[in-house]
């Protein structure tokens, strides 16, 4: 159904998520691409044979070499999947409608410039919190301000870290997350 790319700049544990649940999937990842030729979400390509590229070059350099490869394997879902790199609007207005983004926290609390990583839960625990989660939403040119496909949350538990909650959340709510709203995406088509 979807032809898609995932884009990583990290250890890729969502997208080793989508991996491990492809065959429940009706759609394919075709590629991965990443910003960091260090990152180990380019080994876990490599062990489920996915081809993977790495786009370091920012700008419009950048920017054209990842529409190369997007049009090369045909690609109709975006995937973004711990990126840390903004997309240029070009980029997203080619694409609109089809890139997806997963956020560990329940936008729009805690999401924007800065807030990725552990400086979410950080801020999340230092703000005394009771809940948290994750998003998935599509991105448009605003950071984190796309229309909500998916949320899910979960109770912060007494003596909380910001580790321990990243973790919580990554492992029990943003693996299943993406798949699932990749589910509902194929079932309602973008």
């Amino acid at each position: 159904m979807f032809n898609i790319a995932v884009f990583v700049s990290g250890s890729g544990s969502n997208l080793q998520a989508m991996i491990d649940k492809q065959d429940t999937l009706k759609s394919k990842i075709c590629c991965i691409i990443s910003n960091k030729k260090d990152a180990y979400a380019l080994i876990r390509a490599k062990n489920h044979n996915i081809p993977s590229f790495v786009v370091t070059k920012k700008g419009k350099a950048g920017e054209q070499a990842i529409i190369e490869i997007l049009e090369q394997f045909d690609i109709n879902l975006i995937v973004l999947a711990g990126y840390l790199r903004i997309l240029s609007s070009e980029l997203i207005n080619k694409y609109r409608g089809r890139i997806i983004n997963i956020h560990p926290s329940l936008l729009p609390k805690y999401g924007g410039a800065g807030f990725y990583g552990l400086n979410v839960h950080k801020a999340v625990i230092e703000n005394n919190e009771k809940i948290s989660g994750a998003t998935v939403h599509f991105v448009e040119e605003g950071i984190d301000t796309g229309k909500i496909i998916l949320q899910k949350q979960l109770e912060i538990e007494e003596g909380e870290t910001p580790e321990s909650l990243q973790i919580k959340i990554l492992t029990n709510i943003e693996h299943n997350l993406l798949v699932d709203s990749i589910k509902l995406l194929e079932r309602e088509t973008l």
